[in-house]
């Protein structure tokens, strides 16, 4: 333990070292204390833990508990539009990532047969058929365009619309409400709002493929009856969100990042089979679903601090995936870095379900854009390029580019 001050006044959000780095704040935490004392806006002592080693301790360890109905909620940064909650959120049924073992573990194995490595290998060919179709499209387009919605959002919500039996042409509505819901300064009554039209839709559905199933996942797991309706919204509602949100932004930053740092892109584009391990380095340098939440259920030691039973955990997974004492030389963007072991899709029983669908996406959006777009650039000055620090899966919100037809 040191003798460090604690942050005060929550989690430091402005990318004040660029668009790909942490806040300086949360750096200068992980160099100097990895698990660190915070001071939530409403003045909950909370903690803030930056350390690789400690953040993979951190996830394994279901003494801290992903449950949000355990205690008041704190927010770790300010938002004007909400109340502060004086009471524990109620736990939404079937939305198994704030679960903890047993009803963790009963959700999650209905879904692991939908998502096993082999059903995902034998989709790859589609999806290169999707992002080659939309490419095609874009390659009509008189540029500029934005990136975002010409490819980048479409691929993937095509791609998870197909699996979980969502009609495609109602994305602008689940688009519209999940980025809503995404969006950390948002009001109470917006919020609210998002989260009913989304899941009043994907309640609808999963009435309607009870009743008829077809050959999809929702369908699949319309026919459990062991799962309620609401069990199968909930499912539905974090399947739908994470299957398309994570996985855009991945595109579309990962492309920012690329042409940011043209000589990596030269050495992809010169050799493609260093896609693989390209995609790996790209989820560990930018880490788009950084901030995460545990609760402690005890007093547990970590990295050797004592964070007292009650207190609310953030972790961030960027700093860990920058942390010198893992990986050498951290902040550089290095395609032939062995970058395995990040933590971009977290650790523990909560790892994410659909890791592979995500490597496969990436791999082909990226090896297809740069082949059928060599002389892709932005079209405006990167400073100009607005992020997302203002939702809770990082991004940018547009990425203005161009090319020579």
């Amino acid at each position: 333990m040191t003798d460090t001050a604690p942050l005060q006044n929550g989690l430091p959000m402005d990318r004040d070292a660029g668009p790909f780095d942490p806040p300086r704040q949360i750096t200068q935490a992980r160099e100097t204390r990895p698990v660190s004392p915070m001071r939530f806006p409403d003045g909950h002592e909370g903690w803030l833990v930056t350390g690789y080693e400690a953040v993979r301790r951190l996830m394994a360890d279901t003494r801290f508990s992903s449950r949000q109905d355990i205690g008041v909620p704190h927010v770790p940064y300010d938002t004007p539009g909400m109340p502060a909650p004086t009471e524990p959120s109620p736990q939404v049924p079937g939305l198994f990532i704030a679960m903890d073992p047993p009803d963790h573990t009963r959700l999650r194995r209905k879904l692991t047969g939908a998502f096993t490595v082999k059903r995902m290998k034998q989709l790859e060919g589609h999806i290169t058929e999707i992002v080659e179709r939309q490419l095609d499209e874009m390659a009509q387009l008189a540029p500029p365009v934005d990136l975002v919605k010409e490819f980048a959002l479409p691929v993937p919500s095509l791609v998870i619309c197909e699996l979980l039996g969502v009609p495609y042409a109602d994305r602008e509505t689940f688009q519209r409400h999940s980025a809503k819901f995404l969006e950390k300064d948002v009001n109470l009554e917006e919020k609210m709002a998002a989260w009913t039209g989304l899941s009043t839709y994907l309640a609808e559905l999963v009435v309607s493929k009870r009743a008829d199933p077809g050959e999809d996942i929702l369908s699949d797991l319309a026919r459990d009856e062991d799962l309620s309706v609401e069990e199968l919204t909930g499912i539905g509602f974090l399947l739908l969100l994470a299957g398309h949100e994570t996985t855009a932004n991945m595109l579309a930053l990962g492309t920012f990042a690329l042409l940011e740092h043209p000589e990596q892109l030269a050495q992809l584009r010169a050799a493609p089979d260093l896609m693989p391990g390209a995609v790996e380095e790209l989820m560990r340098y930018l880490s788009i679903a950084d901030i995460f939440y545990r609760y402690a259920t005890e007093d547990i030691e970590l990295g050797g601090e004592t964070i007292p039973e009650g207190s609310t955990v953030v972790v961030s997974l960027l700093a860990a995936n920058r942390d010198p004492l893992r990986f050498e030389d951290p902040d550089a963007l290095d395609i032939h870095r062995t970058a395995r072991g990040h933590v971009s899709f977290g650790h523990g029983v909560h790892q994410c379900l659909g890791q592979q669908l995500a490597r496969i996406e990436m791999r082909a959006g990226f090896e297809s854009l740069i082949r059928r777009f060599p002389t892709l650039r932005l079209d405006v000055p990167a400073a100009e390029v607005k992020v997302k620090s203002d939702m809770n899966i990082y991004g940018v919100h547009a990425l203005p580019v161009t090319w020579d037809n």
